[in-house]
Formats: structure tokens, C-alpha cells, sequence
């Protein structure tokens, strides 16, 4: 249901012509116990939404505008997974809930088009970045700037782990896999076995990493345009740069495992490798 603001996206409400538009903006807390406001402050602002919308429509009509609202209202669940920000924009062709790693001013709006000025403040910022988080079993994708970094949904079409991108191309899992500290506390697979059954799990991995580098740039880093930065051990860089045709793809990378080190660490790091970029 939530999802993080992109170009396709915003493209997508400056586009919507179904009025009314219904945009509602507030602040928003990633923990407790400061979330547990959040819902309150969220319900205050449906009730601006609905006196604004009961001076133009029916309250039928409006009462069926506001379903969305009233659903996220009641979902325990949603409010636990929040970020900084909150946006939701919904009209009667359109649902968008949007997710923001920065802070917002609460606002309603009711117009014949989407407010969607804090979304492009957003977009136009040019120090973001994404960063594929990459081990021989699993991805995971991260968003941020030079002062945050966050874990962000993978999209549909990009597989999560190996037995997702490979399915029954996959070899056996015949050998032992042991784990020791490497680089930056992260950790580093030794295999153990046999040199063919060796080769047979060199070959998984570079299938695997060619699955996800495609998959990221199509439905990752082309629907953003942002520079992709790559984390992962030493020895898994130049294997996906190998199979990688990601023009966005930064040629400096993160020497590291991501979810080894403390989130300070994480962002210090990313910075580093997209601060030259930027400049």
C-alpha cells in the first residue's frame, strides 16, 4: 500500500484530471511512542477534508471519497511502518499513499488538481541516492540523502533472493557454508567442498547477480534516474559489474554488507561514495 515517491509517480497525479482531488499531508514518527500520534493527527485532518468537501458535494458522495482515509484510520498495522512523512492523494480514478523520509507540514487540500508541491521539492533534492544491498542469498534496497538512509520496499519484478531469481536453475545446496568476520564486522561465506560443486556455486551466483542487476535497472533505478550505489563484500563488486549495463550504477561502491554495520556507519559510508557525484 505504501509506496516511495518517484518521477513515474508524481507524473502520474500532475496527469490525474478526476476532481475532486483530495491531498493530505502531516508529519509522521518511525517509532514508539511518538507514532501513537500520528493516527490521531492524521484522523483531525480527514475531518478538515470532509467540512472542506461537504461545502461542494453531496454527503454521500463525500462519504464515499472518504473511504480510503477512514480504512487507514483503523490499520494498526500501517502506523507501525511509517517514515518521516506521510502523503495520501485520492480522487476517483486515483490512490496514492506515499511515504517520505523527510518531515512535512500538516495540509489539506480539496482543488481540482493534486497538491503536489512537497512532493517535487522533494524529487528535485539532487543529493539522493539508492543503494543495492547485495549478498549470494538476498537483496535489499535502500533510499536516502547525506543525512538519512532507509530500507525501502522492493519493487515488483526484481526477485529477493536466489531461489526467487533462479528457481529451479539452482543448484543443490550440497556444501557447508560457514561464517566469519570480514571487512567492517561483516560477514564472509567460505565454502567447503568439492572444486566442481564449487564451480556449480560460482555459476549460481553469477546467474543470480545478472537476474538482479537486471531487474534493478529496469524497475529500479530507471522508474528513480537516481545513482545506484552498490554494497557488498569485496569479492561480489567486480562479478556484478561484469553482468551489470546500469549506466547509473556509481563506479565506487560500499566495501561492506550493509545490515553488518550501524545505520551512522551505513549513511557515513554512502555519503562518501556519492559526495563526488554530487559535486
Amino acid at each position: 500500500m505504501i509506496q516511495i515517491i518517484s518521477p513515474a509517480i508524481l507524473n502520474e497525479l500532475l496527469a490525474s484530471e478526476g476532481a475532486p482531488c483530495l491531498s493530505l499531508y502531516l508529519p509522521t514518527h518511525r517509532s514508539h511512542p511518538e507514532n501513537l500520534q500520528d493516527p490521531i493527527l492524521f484522523q483531525n485532518l480527514v475531518k478538515q477534508l470532509e467540512e472542506s468537501l461537504l461545502q461542494q458535494y453531496p454527503q454521500d458522495e463525500v462519504a464515499h471519497l472518504l473511504v480510503p482515509f477512514k480504512e487507514l484510520e483503523n490499520n494498526k498495522d500501517f502506523w507501525n511502518h511509517t517514515m518521516d512523512g506521510l502523503a495520501v492523494l485520492h480522487s476517483k480514478e486515483i490512490l496514492k499513499v506515499i511515504a517520505l523520509p523527510v518531515t512535512v507540514q500538516e495540509l489539506v487540500v480539496v482543488a481540482n488538481s493534486f497538491h503536489t508541491k512537497p512532493l517535487r521539492k522533494f524529487l528535485q533534492s539532487t543529493d539522493r541516492y539508492q543503494v543495492l544491498g547485495l549478498s549470494l542469498h538476498d537483496i535489499h534496497l535502500y533510499e536516502g540523502n547525506r543525512h538519512f538512509i532507509t530500507e525501502v520496499e522492493i519493487p515488483k519484478g526484481i526477485p529477493p533472493t536466489i531461489k526467487d531469481a533462479l528457481g529451479e536453475e539452482l543448484t543443490e545446496e550440497h556444501l557447508t557454508v560457514a561464517s566469519y568476520g570480514g571487512v567492517g564486522g561483516a560477514s564472509v561465506n567460505m565454502v567447503h567442498g568439492q572444486g566442481s560443486r564449487k564451480d556449480e556455486l560460482d555459476k549460481d551466483a553469477e546467474r543470480f547477480f545478472r537476474v538482479i542487476a537486471k531487474a534493478v535497472h529496469e524497475h529500479y533505478s530507471k522508474p528513480s534516474g537516481l545513482p545506484l550505489i552498490l554494497a557488498a563484500l569485496p569479492e561480489h563488486h567486480n562479478l556484478f559489474r561484469k553482468v551489470s549495463n546500469n549506466s547509473l550504477l556509481l563506479e565506487k561502491g560500499i566495501i561492506v554488507n550493509p545490515s553488518s554495520i550501524p545505520k551512522e556507519k551505513f549513511i557515513q559510508l554512502a555519503w562518501e561514495v556519492m559526495e563526488p557525484a554530487y559535486l
